[in-house]
C-alpha cells in the first residue's frame, strides 16, 4: 500500500485564497488524481507522513499554504483522517533547475517529461516516533 505517490498539474491553490470555489475545485482535482492511481479499496488507518513538492516555472504560493488543501483532499481516499499525518514536508523547486536524482520513481520522471508545472505528492508510512531528528 505505502508508499503511495502521484502527480497533479499545477499551480496549486493556496489555503489562503479568497476564492472558495476555486479552492473546492482544487481539492476535488487532487482527490480525483489520487483516486485514479490508488489501487486499494480502502484508505489506510495507520499514521502517515506526507511529502509535497511543487515544481514550478513562474510564480509560486507560499509553500506552507499549499499543504492543507492537499491533505484535506486525501481524506477518505488515501487515509481516513488528516489527524493520521504525523510528519509533513512541503517544498518548492523551479522546474528549470538542475537536479541530482537517485532512485527516482517512474511517476516523477513521467511528470518531468511533460514539462509543465506539477506537484508530486507522496504518502508514506510514519517514521519511527521515538527517533528525534
Amino acid at each position: 500500500m505505502l508508499p503511495f505517490e502521484f502527480t497533479i498539474k499545477g499551480p496549486p491553490v493556496s489555503q489562503q485564497t479568497r476564492n472558495r470555489q476555486r479552492l473546492l475545485q482544487w481539492k476535488t482535482s487532487v482527490a480525483a488524481a489520487a483516486t485514479a492511481v490508488w489501487a486499494h479499496a480502502n484508505p489506510v488507518s495507520d499514521d502517515v507522513a506526507v511529502t509535497i513538492t511543487y515544481y514550478y516555472e513562474d510564480s509560486c504560493p507560499d509553500v506552507d499554504n499549499i499543504i492543507k488543501p492537499i491533505q484535506d483532499a486525501l481524506i477518505g481516499v488515501v487515509f481516513d483522517d488528516d489527524d493520521q499525518i504525523v510528519d509533513t514536508k512541503s517544498r518548492k523547486r523551479r522546474i528549470d533547475g538542475s537536479f541530482r536524482i537517485r532512485g527516482v520513481s517512474s511517476v516523477l520522471l513521467s511528470a518531468f517529461a511533460d514539462g509543465d508545472d506539477f506537484l508530486h505528492i507522496k504518502v508514506d508510512e510514519a517514521p519511527d516516533m521515538e527517533a528525534l531528528d
